[in-house]
C-alpha cells in the first residue's frame, strides 16, 4: 500500500518552530527494546554483575534491588536469578531498572549495543536541526534511556540534534495536558509545534492541545489504519515530511 508524500505546508499556521518526535515505532524500530535490549540484558546480566559488583554505583543499585524483592541477603547468583526471571517476562522490574541501565551503558560504550534509528529519520532530523528547528523527544521510556539510544545509535552520536527529552514524568502520551506542558517547557505556542508519532491516540491528544500532527505509518497494517482518518497528516516515513 503506497500513498504520495504528505505535505504539511497547507496546515502550518504559523511555521513549525520545533518538532517533538516519538521514539518507538517512529524514529526507532518499535521492537528494539523487546527484541534487542531486553534479551541482551537477560543473557549477560549474571556475568556483568560478577565483573562489576565492586563499582559503587552497581553495588548501590544492587542493594536497591535486594530490598525491593525483600531479599536483603541475596548473593550475586540469586540476584541474577531474580533479574533474569524478570527480564524473561519482557521487562525489568522498576527496582531493577537502574542495574539494567548500567549494564546497557557499558554495552553501548563497548560497542556491543547500538541504538536503532531509521535512516530516513536521521536525515530529516539533521535537516530540521540545520534549519534551526528545535528537536525534542517524547517517549514512554525514561529520558536517560532515550538519550542512550540516540547517543550510541547505529548512525553515530545524534544526541546533539535534540534540545530535550520528555518522558512519563511529563504526563501520559495520550493526554492533551502532557502536550500543553511540553509546549510550556519548550517556550512556544502549541500551534508552532509539530508532533510526529506512529500512534493515533497520541496524535489525537497532541492535536487536542493545539499541536500540528503527523502520523508515521511504516507498515501496511499501520497505513490502513492511518489512511482511514482525516485528522492527521500521514506519511510512510520521515523523508515525506516537508516543512516550510
Amino acid at each position: 500500500m503506497t500513498r504520495p508524500a504528505m505535505h504539511l505546508e497547507g496546515s502550518l499556521s504559523p511555521e513549525v518552530l520545533a518538532v517533538v518526535v516519538d521514539i518507538e515505532g517512529t524514529i526507532s524500530d518499535a521492537r528494539f527494546t523487546a527484541d534487542v535490549l531486553i534479551p541482551y540484558a537477560e543473557q549477560h546480566f549474571g556475568d556483568w554483575l560478577a565483573r562489576h559488583r565492586g563499582r559503587a554505583e552497581v553495588a548501590a543499585a544492587a542493594d536497591v534491588f535486594r530490598h525491593a524483592v525483600d531479599e536483603p541477603e541475596a548473593d550475586d547468583d540469586r540476584l541474577s536469578e531474580l533479574a533474569e526471571a524478570s527480564l524473561a517476562q519482557g521487562e525489568a522490574l522498576p527496582a531493577l531498572a537502574e542495574l539494567v541501565r548500567l549494564l546497557w551503558l557499558d554495552a553501548y560504550r563497548a560497542g556491543d549495543l547500538e541504538g536503532h534509528v531509521y535512516p530516513d529519520a536521521v536525515a530529516t532530523l539533521q535537516g530540521w536541526a540545520d534549519d534551526h528547528r528545535a528537536l525534542f523527544t517524547f517517549s514512554a521510556s525514561a529520558a536517560y534511556d532515550q538519550r542512550l539510544l540516540v547517543t550510541y545509535s547505529d548512525h553515530g552520536d545524534l544526541s546533539d540534534l535534540f534540545s530535550g527529552f520528555f518522558d512519563p514524568r511529563t504526563g501520559k502520551k495520550t493526554q492533551a495536558a502532557s502536550y500543553t506542558a511540553i509546549a510550556k517547557a519548550v517556550g512556544q505556542p502549541p500551534e508552532a509545534l509539530l508532533f510526529v508519532s506512529d500512534r493515533g491516540n497520541e496524535l489525537d491528544a497532541a492535536k487536542k492541545a493545539g499541536f500540528q500532527t503527523c502520523w508515521v505509518a511504516r507498515t501496511d497494517t499501520a497505513r490502513e489504519k492511518a489512511y482511514n482518518q482525516q485528522t492527521h497528516a500521514v506519511v510512510d516515513d520521515f523523508s515525506q515530511i516537508e516543512l516550510l
